[in-house]
Protein backbone atom coordinates (compact mmCIF):
# COMPACT_ATOMS: atom_id res chain seq x y z
CA UNK A 1 0.00 0.00 0.00
CA UNK A 2 1.20 3.52 -0.84
CA UNK A 3 -0.17 6.65 0.85
CA UNK A 4 0.02 10.32 -0.09
CA UNK A 5 -1.50 12.98 2.16
CA UNK A 6 -1.55 16.75 1.74
CA UNK A 7 1.35 16.79 -0.70
CA UNK A 8 3.56 14.23 1.04
CA UNK A 9 4.20 10.58 0.24
CA UNK A 10 4.46 8.65 3.50
CA UNK A 11 7.54 6.48 3.92
CA UNK A 12 5.48 4.24 6.21
CA UNK A 13 1.83 3.95 5.05
CA UNK A 14 0.75 2.88 8.53
CA UNK A 15 2.15 5.89 10.36
CA UNK A 16 -0.35 8.29 12.04
CA UNK A 17 -1.07 11.12 9.62
CA UNK A 18 -4.50 12.64 10.36
CA UNK A 19 -5.29 14.50 13.63
CA UNK A 20 -8.06 13.18 15.84
CA UNK A 21 -9.92 16.45 15.23
CA UNK A 22 -10.16 15.95 11.46
CA UNK A 23 -13.79 16.55 10.49
CA UNK A 24 -13.83 13.48 8.27
CA UNK A 25 -12.97 11.36 11.31
CA UNK A 26 -15.24 13.03 13.86
CA UNK A 27 -18.44 13.47 11.82
CA UNK A 28 -17.84 11.88 8.40
CA UNK A 29 -17.55 15.26 6.68
CA UNK A 30 -15.77 13.90 3.61
CA UNK A 31 -16.14 12.68 0.06
CA UNK A 32 -14.19 9.99 -1.78
CA UNK A 33 -13.59 8.14 -5.01
CA UNK A 34 -12.47 4.58 -5.70
CA UNK A 35 -10.56 4.26 -8.99
CA UNK A 36 -9.49 1.00 -10.57
CA UNK A 37 -5.79 0.53 -11.37
CA UNK A 38 -4.81 -1.62 -14.36
CA UNK A 39 -1.11 -2.36 -14.97
CA UNK A 40 -0.08 0.62 -12.88
CA UNK A 41 -2.47 3.07 -14.57
CA UNK A 42 -5.80 4.49 -13.37
CA UNK A 43 -9.03 3.79 -15.22
CA UNK A 44 -11.45 6.63 -16.10
CA UNK A 45 -9.57 8.99 -13.79
CA UNK A 46 -11.03 12.21 -15.22
CA UNK A 47 -14.58 10.96 -14.76
CA UNK A 48 -13.83 10.12 -11.14
CA UNK A 49 -12.23 13.49 -10.53
CA UNK A 50 -15.24 15.22 -12.07
CA UNK A 51 -17.52 13.35 -9.68
CA UNK A 52 -15.21 14.10 -6.76
CA UNK A 53 -15.65 17.80 -7.51
CA UNK A 54 -19.44 17.42 -7.73
CA UNK A 55 -19.59 15.55 -4.42
CA UNK A 56 -17.35 18.11 -2.70
CA UNK A 57 -19.51 20.96 -3.98
CA UNK A 58 -22.67 19.16 -2.88
CA UNK A 59 -21.27 18.66 0.60
CA UNK A 60 -20.04 22.25 0.76
CA UNK A 61 -16.32 21.43 0.86
CA UNK A 62 -14.53 24.41 -0.68
CA UNK A 63 -10.96 24.72 -1.90
CA UNK A 64 -10.47 21.35 -3.59
CA UNK A 65 -7.51 21.50 -6.00
CA UNK A 66 -7.93 18.72 -8.55
CA UNK A 67 -4.42 19.21 -9.97
CA UNK A 68 -3.06 18.47 -6.51
CA UNK A 69 -5.11 15.29 -6.38
CA UNK A 70 -3.62 14.28 -9.72
CA UNK A 71 -0.13 14.77 -8.29
CA UNK A 72 -1.07 12.49 -5.43
CA UNK A 73 -2.34 9.86 -7.86
CA UNK A 74 0.93 10.01 -9.79
CA UNK A 75 2.96 9.74 -6.59
CA UNK A 76 1.26 6.58 -5.30
CA UNK A 77 1.42 4.90 -8.72
CA UNK A 78 5.18 5.40 -9.09
CA UNK A 79 7.42 2.40 -8.56
CA UNK A 80 6.56 -1.24 -9.13
CA UNK A 81 3.32 -1.26 -11.17
CA UNK A 82 0.19 -2.60 -9.49
CA UNK A 83 -1.27 -5.18 -11.88
CA UNK A 84 -4.79 -4.80 -10.52
CA UNK A 85 -5.66 -2.47 -7.71
CA UNK A 86 -7.60 0.51 -6.57
CA UNK A 87 -6.96 4.11 -5.70
CA UNK A 88 -8.85 5.59 -2.79
CA UNK A 89 -9.07 9.38 -3.00
CA UNK A 90 -10.51 10.99 0.13
CA UNK A 91 -11.15 14.68 0.78
CA UNK A 92 -12.24 15.74 4.27
CA UNK A 93 -13.30 19.01 5.87
CA UNK A 94 -9.92 19.17 7.60
CA UNK A 95 -9.19 20.06 11.20
CA UNK A 96 -12.33 21.36 12.94
CA UNK A 97 -14.05 21.73 16.32
CA UNK A 98 -15.55 18.61 17.92
CA UNK A 99 -19.02 19.04 16.46
CA UNK A 100 -20.90 19.39 13.20
CA UNK A 101 -19.66 22.91 12.50
CA UNK A 102 -16.64 23.22 10.21
CA UNK A 103 -13.38 24.93 11.06
CA UNK A 104 -11.25 27.26 8.95
CA UNK A 105 -8.37 24.89 8.25
CA UNK A 106 -7.63 23.62 4.71
CA UNK A 107 -9.15 20.40 3.42
CA UNK A 108 -7.35 17.14 4.06
CA UNK A 109 -6.58 15.28 0.81
CA UNK A 110 -5.50 11.63 0.91
CA UNK A 111 -4.65 9.26 -1.96
CA UNK A 112 -4.02 5.57 -1.30
CA UNK A 113 -3.07 2.84 -3.78
CA UNK A 114 -3.32 -0.85 -2.99
CA UNK A 115 -3.65 -4.14 -4.90
CA UNK A 116 -7.00 -5.91 -5.08
CA UNK A 117 -8.20 -9.33 -6.18
CA UNK A 118 -10.38 -9.67 -9.29
CA UNK A 119 -14.10 -10.04 -8.61
CA UNK A 120 -15.75 -13.44 -9.21
CA UNK A 121 -17.80 -13.77 -12.41
CA UNK A 122 -21.05 -14.00 -10.43
CA UNK A 123 -22.26 -13.30 -6.90
CA UNK A 124 -25.25 -13.42 -4.54
CA UNK A 125 -27.21 -10.44 -3.21
CA UNK A 126 -29.91 -9.87 -0.62
CA UNK A 127 -32.60 -7.25 -0.16
CA UNK A 128 -32.30 -5.28 3.07
CA UNK A 129 -35.25 -3.67 4.90
CA UNK A 130 -33.68 -0.23 5.33
CA UNK A 131 -34.64 2.20 2.55
CA UNK A 132 -32.45 4.74 0.83
CA UNK A 133 -33.75 8.29 1.22
CA UNK A 134 -33.85 9.67 -2.31
CA UNK A 135 -34.78 13.08 -0.86
CA UNK A 136 -31.96 13.26 1.69
CA UNK A 137 -29.24 15.90 1.76
CA UNK A 138 -26.59 13.37 0.72
CA UNK A 139 -28.59 11.59 -2.01
CA UNK A 140 -26.40 11.07 -5.06
CA UNK A 141 -23.20 12.26 -3.35
CA UNK A 142 -20.26 9.92 -2.78
CA UNK A 143 -19.52 10.73 0.85
CA UNK A 144 -17.74 8.72 3.52
CA UNK A 145 -20.95 8.49 5.57
CA UNK A 146 -21.07 4.74 4.92
CA UNK A 147 -22.20 3.35 8.27
CA UNK A 148 -25.57 2.35 6.77
CA UNK A 149 -23.70 0.41 4.08
CA UNK A 150 -21.53 -1.29 6.71
CA UNK A 151 -24.62 -2.59 8.51
CA UNK A 152 -26.27 -3.73 5.27
CA UNK A 153 -23.16 -5.45 3.97
CA UNK A 154 -22.71 -7.30 7.27
CA UNK A 155 -26.28 -8.57 6.91
CA UNK A 156 -25.50 -9.74 3.39
CA UNK A 157 -22.40 -11.63 4.47
CA UNK A 158 -24.35 -13.39 7.20
CA UNK A 159 -26.50 -14.85 4.41
CA UNK A 160 -23.62 -15.82 2.14
CA UNK A 161 -23.97 -12.82 -0.18
CA UNK A 162 -21.45 -10.16 -1.20
CA UNK A 163 -23.88 -7.29 -1.71
CA UNK A 164 -27.03 -5.81 -0.18
CA UNK A 165 -29.61 -4.03 -2.32
CA UNK A 166 -31.80 -1.14 -1.19
CA UNK A 167 -35.20 0.08 -2.25
CA UNK A 168 -35.87 3.80 -1.79
CA UNK A 169 -38.68 5.45 0.18
CA UNK A 170 -41.01 4.99 -2.79
CA UNK A 171 -40.36 1.24 -2.76
CA UNK A 172 -38.47 1.35 -6.06
CA UNK A 173 -35.09 -0.24 -6.72
CA UNK A 174 -32.27 2.12 -5.76
CA UNK A 175 -28.77 0.59 -5.54
CA UNK A 176 -26.43 -1.72 -3.68
CA UNK A 177 -24.06 -0.65 -0.92
CA UNK A 178 -21.33 -0.04 -3.49
CA UNK A 179 -22.91 -0.98 -6.81
CA UNK A 180 -25.48 0.02 -9.38
CA UNK A 181 -27.96 -2.65 -10.44
CA UNK A 182 -28.95 -3.61 -13.99
CA UNK A 183 -31.59 -6.19 -14.80
CA UNK A 184 -33.25 -7.74 -17.85
CA UNK A 185 -37.04 -8.04 -18.33
CA UNK A 186 -38.40 -9.49 -21.60
CA UNK A 187 -35.08 -8.80 -23.28
CA UNK A 188 -34.88 -5.15 -22.15
CA UNK A 189 -31.93 -4.05 -20.01
CA UNK A 190 -33.05 -1.67 -17.26
CA UNK A 191 -31.48 0.31 -14.42
CA UNK A 192 -32.87 2.92 -11.98
CA UNK A 193 -32.76 6.60 -12.88
CA UNK A 194 -30.63 8.95 -10.81
CA UNK A 195 -33.88 10.32 -9.35
CA UNK A 196 -34.11 7.03 -7.43
CA UNK A 197 -31.36 8.33 -5.16
CA UNK A 198 -28.70 5.97 -6.49
CA UNK A 199 -25.13 7.09 -6.95
CA UNK A 200 -24.18 8.29 -10.43
CA UNK A 201 -21.66 5.49 -10.79
CA UNK A 202 -18.84 5.91 -13.29
CA UNK A 203 -19.17 2.26 -14.31
CA UNK A 204 -22.96 2.73 -14.58
CA UNK A 205 -22.52 5.67 -16.95
CA UNK A 206 -20.05 3.77 -19.12
CA UNK A 207 -22.29 0.70 -19.36
CA UNK A 208 -25.13 2.99 -20.47
CA UNK A 209 -22.85 4.56 -23.11
CA UNK A 210 -21.11 1.43 -24.32
CA UNK A 211 -23.87 -1.18 -24.01
CA UNK A 212 -27.14 0.66 -23.47
CA UNK A 213 -30.07 0.27 -21.07
CA UNK A 214 -33.41 1.87 -20.26
CA UNK A 215 -33.41 4.07 -17.17
CA UNK A 216 -36.65 3.48 -15.28
CA UNK A 217 -37.89 3.56 -11.69
CA UNK A 218 -40.05 0.62 -10.70
CA UNK A 219 -40.67 -1.56 -7.64
CA UNK A 220 -37.70 -3.51 -6.38
CA UNK A 221 -39.73 -6.71 -6.80
CA UNK A 222 -39.57 -6.28 -10.58
CA UNK A 223 -35.78 -6.34 -10.50
CA UNK A 224 -35.64 -9.21 -8.03
CA UNK A 225 -37.79 -11.28 -10.40
CA UNK A 226 -35.91 -10.32 -13.59
CA UNK A 227 -34.59 -12.79 -16.14
CA UNK A 228 -31.02 -11.61 -15.56
CA UNK A 229 -29.41 -9.30 -13.03
CA UNK A 230 -25.93 -7.84 -12.95
CA UNK A 231 -24.04 -5.44 -10.73
CA UNK A 232 -21.59 -2.80 -11.90
CA UNK A 233 -18.94 -0.93 -9.94
CA UNK A 234 -15.27 0.06 -9.92
CA UNK A 235 -14.19 -3.16 -8.22
CA UNK A 236 -16.64 -5.52 -9.95
CA UNK A 237 -16.87 -4.15 -13.52
CA UNK A 238 -19.86 -6.19 -14.82
CA UNK A 239 -20.74 -9.03 -12.45
CA UNK A 240 -23.64 -11.46 -12.86
CA UNK A 241 -26.00 -12.30 -9.99
CA UNK A 242 -26.68 -16.01 -9.44
CA UNK A 243 -28.87 -15.55 -6.35
CA UNK A 244 -31.12 -12.76 -5.08
CA UNK A 245 -32.39 -13.63 -1.59
CA UNK A 246 -33.66 -17.22 -2.03
CA UNK A 247 -34.12 -17.06 -5.80
CA UNK A 248 -31.50 -18.80 -7.92
CA UNK A 249 -30.63 -17.56 -11.41
CA UNK A 250 -28.59 -19.07 -14.22
CA UNK A 251 -25.71 -16.63 -14.33
CA UNK A 252 -24.07 -15.11 -16.14
CA UNK A 253 -26.89 -14.99 -18.68
CA UNK A 254 -26.40 -14.05 -22.35
CA UNK A 255 -27.10 -10.34 -21.85
CA UNK A 256 -24.72 -10.17 -18.89
CA UNK A 257 -22.01 -11.93 -20.89
CA UNK A 258 -22.50 -9.50 -23.77
CA UNK A 259 -22.28 -6.49 -21.42
CA UNK A 260 -19.10 -7.87 -19.84
CA UNK A 261 -17.57 -8.52 -23.26
CA UNK A 262 -18.34 -4.97 -24.39
CA UNK A 263 -16.76 -3.67 -21.18
CA UNK A 264 -13.53 -5.59 -21.78
CA UNK A 265 -13.44 -4.34 -25.37
CA UNK A 266 -13.85 -0.65 -24.49
CA UNK A 267 -12.01 -0.44 -21.15
CA UNK A 268 -8.53 0.22 -22.64
CA UNK A 269 -9.82 3.53 -24.06
CA UNK A 270 -9.89 5.09 -20.58
CA UNK A 271 -6.72 3.71 -18.97
CA UNK A 272 -4.07 6.34 -18.18
CA UNK A 273 -3.37 9.34 -15.99
CA UNK A 274 -4.93 11.82 -18.42
CA UNK A 275 -8.13 9.88 -19.13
Amino acid sequence: MRVWINGRLLSDPTTPAVPVTDHGLTVGDAVFEAVKVVDGQPFALQRHLDRLERSAAGLGLRGLAVDEVRRGVGAVLEGEPIALGRLRITVTGGNAPLGSGRGDDPLTVIVVAAPMDPAPETTAVITVPWPRNERGALAGLKTTSYAENVVALAAAREKGASEAVFANLAGNLCEGTGTNVFYVVDGEVRTPTLASGCLAGVTRALVLEWFGATEVDEPIEVAAGADEIFLVSTTRDVQGVHRWDDRELAAPGPVTRAAAARWREREPELIGLER
